[in-house]
C-alpha cells in the first residue's frame, strides 16, 4: 500500500513506534516500529522528498537523567513503512535532533553525550565530521536560513551555544537561565528563542550582539514553539497548562492562548501556512490549529508520549 503524498510523522515514546498521520482525514493511518527494545526515539526530520526519515535513537530516558544511552538512527521509507538503515555512532551519545540543511545537503544530529553536533551525509549515510558545542545536554538545535551558523539549547547548564557551521567551531556561549528547554529562530535570523525552564518565561536572544536581549512572561513554562510562516507570531507549547500560547513578535508579548490536550511538546507550521500541529505527550494526541481562525480544528489520535513532528511531503 502507498502512503498518501502528504504525511505527519509523530515520534511515539511511549510504545517505541513512528505514527503517520494522514493530514486530509486527521486519521493514523500506520505506524512503523523502531524494534529498538527499551531505548526509543524522540525527534525525527525527513529528506527534501518526503520519502525518507531519520529518527535518532535517544535512550531509555530523558535529558539529564540516567538510564541507556542511545547509540544510532534509524533511516525509515516513509511509503513502505520500513526501516531501510542504520548510522551507528559507535558508542552511547544519546543522539536526539536531526536537521537537514537545505543549503549544504547535509544533516545535523545532536550527539549530547560528546557534547558535539554530529555531520552526516544523507546520500552516503557516513558521519563525516562533528561540530563541538563545548557544553553538556545540547539537547536541540536549529539553524540559520542561509546554513552557516548553529544554535544550540543546553539544558543543564542553561545556556545556548552559537556554533560556524562551516569551520565547525564554537564561537560563543550565551548564558541564558538556570536551565533551559527546547530554541527557535525568527525567519529573518535576527533572534533565537529558549525558555527558561526554571520561571515561565521566554528569552529572546539577539543573534547580532549574541546576548538575550528580552524576557516574555509566559502562562507557564514554554516548551517547544515555531514561528509562523508569515514571521509575525510565534506559537509555544506550555505543558503544565495544557495549552500553547501566541507571541506577537511586533510587540513580544502574549497575544492569547489556546487550550490543547495535556503536555503539549513541539510545534510544527505545516508548509502551506495554514495549520500548526501540536503533539501533546502524555494525552498521546497531536492537536491541529487553525492559523487564521486560532482554533482547535482536530485533535488526533497519534500514540503514546506523542513527541518530535515532521512532516512527508
Amino acid at each position: 500500500m502507498v502512503l498518501n503524498a502528504q504525511s505527519l510523522l509523530v515520534a511515539n515514546q511511549g510504545d517505541a513506534t513512528v505514527g503517520v498521520v494522514d493530514p486530509a482525514s486527521g486519521k493514523l493511518v500506520a505506524t512503523i516500529a523502531e524494534n529498538t527494545g527499551p531505548v526509543h526515539g524522540h525527534e525525527l526530520a525527513t529528506s527534501p522528498d518526503g520519502r525518507i526519515a531519520y529518527l535518532p535513537i535517544y535512550g531509555s530516558t530523558g535529558v539529564g537523567k540516567p538510564g541507556i544511552d542511545g547509540h544510532e538512527m534509524l533511516v525509515l521509507d516513509v511509503p513502505s513503512r520500513k526501516i531501510v538503515a542504520h548510522v551507528d555512532f559507535g558508542h552511547g551519545v544519546r543522539p536526539h535532533r536531526p536537521l537537514l540543511d537545505p543549503a549544504s545537503g547535509m544533516l545535523y544530529v545532536t550527539t549530547e553525550l560528546d557534547k558535539t553536533i554530529s555531520i552526516i551525509d544523507p546520500k552516503t549515510l557516513k558521519i563525516v565530521g562533528a561540530v563541538p558545542t563545548g557544553q553538556e545536554q545540547s539537547h536541540m538545535l536549529v539553524l540559520s536560513h542561509d546554513g552557516k551558523l548553529g544554535y544550540t539549547a543546553n539544558v543543564g547548564p542553561g545556556t545556548v551555544s552559537v556554533l560556524d557551521m562551516k569551520a565547525r567551531k564554537t564561537l560563543a556561549v550565551i548564558p541564558v537561565a538556570a536551565e533551559v528547554q527546547r530554541i527557535a529562530i525568527s525567519n529573518d535570523d535576527k533572534l533565537v528563542f529558549t525558555s527558561d525552564y526554571k520561571k515561565p518565561e521566554l528569552v529572546a536572544i539577539d543573534t547580532a550582539t549574541r546576548s538575550v536581549k528580552q524576557r516574555i512572561a509566559l502562562p507557564g513554562l514554554g516548551y517547544g514553539a515555531a514561528p509562523t510562516a508569515d514571521g509575525r507570531w510565534l506559537v509555544i507549547a506550555i505543558p503544565a497548562a495544557g495549552k500553547v500560547a501566541v507571541i506577537d513578535l511586533k510587540r513580544m508579548t502574549v497575544a492569547k492562548t489556546i487550550d490543547v490536550p495535556m503536555a503539549p511538546q513541539e510545534v510544527l507550521i505545516r508548509p502551506d501556512a495554514k495549520v500548526a500541529y501540536v503533539s501533546c505527550n502524555t494525552s498521546g494526541k497531536v492537536a491541529a490549529i487553525d492559523l487564521t481562525s486560532w482554533t482547535v480544528s482536530s485533535v488526533i489520535a497519534a500514540g503514546p508520549l506523542a513527541d518530535g513532528l515532521a512532516w512527508s511531503r
